[in-house]
């Protein structure tokens, strides 16, 4: 059967750029947002002030909506992340807003939404759907009545449900981390501030990033280096690939130029500048990244001063031809007091094992994202059998 018969499409609104504010009422959700699966809003990521009630009724998106991008890279380009058709679900239980170029799925009969978000985060459903794509070599699109006439599999109700209680299942302790995760950070966000923001003292020394860190800008290789297979070094192009507090990885070099360490704060210093990650093993950067490297193995006190100097990051936000961006001298130049010794290794005592209990939950991520995407094809075909799993 076609898709089209058991669930149609809303489209997201036009929202005019005179309307994008700074910390309005609603967020918006635009292509940008749909990141590897979720939604993820970005500190650049837009918001309205909307008080027309039909607008909010018709695009409000909330927790459990199935979102379609339906313009993005054509299938010819070598990153899925950000190709056309991509799937999301929305996670959060705050109210946001559609924007254009965006649709939702509104089940009608038959269907749980959630299946059809699984089905589409297998490989060769996504593909299918992005293949029929039209437009150029930079930009592709599809529209909700291409989604609409694409054929499908669907099992009974009962199976459907089944299906998606096992695959979230998986989700929710993966979904626990990440908030595990978030809730360590604010923690070592706040010892951060209590100490060293809110009890700086005038004893303190005025000096540069460069008295605490080596800064190296990224350089991309050869593009004919890259690769898909695992062959040569782990490289990272820029901020795409960010996650929560590791990049995704995606591509490798055979002849990387500029090495980021294992724990390495990486900055992107091109549109938007200051977005930050945590290098997981050693890695290639290309020209979009720097990468932030402790002078004395104090990598977690690198780390919250690189968050603790946004607003002063935004300001590169604004400069250069067409988007911002940063140099190094700009980089190695930002002002700092630098707190004693004494003060940063009470600090890592607190906070070093806080970001070691990160890694070690999102190793455990990692390895429950591959049994989902190992049972994820095989639950989808029928493969496996759920008809006498109870939930």
């Amino acid at each position: 059967m076609q898709i089209g018969e058991v669930a149609s499409f809303q489209n997201g609104y036009a929202f005019k750029s005179k309307d994008f504010v700074q910390d309005g009422k609603y967020k918006i959700i635009k292509i940008k947002e749909l990141k590897n699966g979720k939604v993820r809003f970005f500190n650049d990521s837009a918001s309205v002030n909307v008080d027309d009630e039909r607008i909010i009724e018709k695009y409000i998106v909330e927790k459990g909506d199935v979102l379609f991008a339906l313009t993005g890279d054509p299938v010819n380009k070598n990153n899925p992340l950000s190709w056309v058709g991509r799937v999301s679900v929305y996670e959060d239980d705050q109210l946001v807003l559609l924007n254009q170029r965006v649709c939702k799925l509104i089940p009608k009969k038959r269907l749980n939404a959630k299946y059809i978000y699984y089905y589409f985060r297998v490989f060769n459903n996504f593909y299918a759907l992005a293949s029929i794509a039209k437009g150029s070599a930079s930009q592709a699109n599809i529209s909700t009545k291409d989604i609409e006439a694409m054929e499908i599999t669907l099992p009974s109700l009962n199976i459907q449900n089944k299906i998606v209680s096992v695959l979230d299942s998986i989700e929710e302790k993966i979904n626990q981390n990440n908030k595990i995760n978030k809730n360590l950070e604010q923690q070592a966000q706040a010892i951060y501030q209590q100490m060293f923001i809110g009890n700086a003292s005038s004893d303190w020394a005025k000096g540069t990033l460069s008295d605490i860190a080596d800064i190296t800008m990224g350089q991309s290789p050869s593009s004919s280096s890259y690769n898909e297979d695992g062959n040569g070094t782990i490289f990272f192009q820029g901020r795409a690939e960010f996650g929560f507090r590791f990049p995704t990885v995606r591509l490798y070099t055979t002849e990387p130029k500029r090495i980021a360490c294992a724990n390495d704060t990486l900055m992107s210093v091109r549109a938007p500048v200051g977005d930050l990650n945590v290098a997981h093993t050693n890695c290639c950067i290309g020209r979009g990244l720097a990468t932030i490297h402790s002078k004395n193995n104090r990598q977690s006190f690198v780390l919250y001063t690189m968050l603790s100097l946004k607003k002063q990051l935004d300001v590169f936000n604004g400069e250069g031809t067409v988007f911002g961006s940063i140099n190094r001298i700009s980089l190695n130049e930002m002002p700092l007091l630098i707190p004693s010794s004494e003060k940063i290794d009470e600090f890592e005592a607190l906070v070093a094992p806080m970001d070691a209990a990160v890694r070690n939950n999102y190793d455990e991520i990692c390895r429950l994202e591959q049994l989902r995407d190992t049972l994820l094809p095989k639950l989808m075909s029928g493969e496996l059998d759920v008809s006498d799993i109870d939930f």
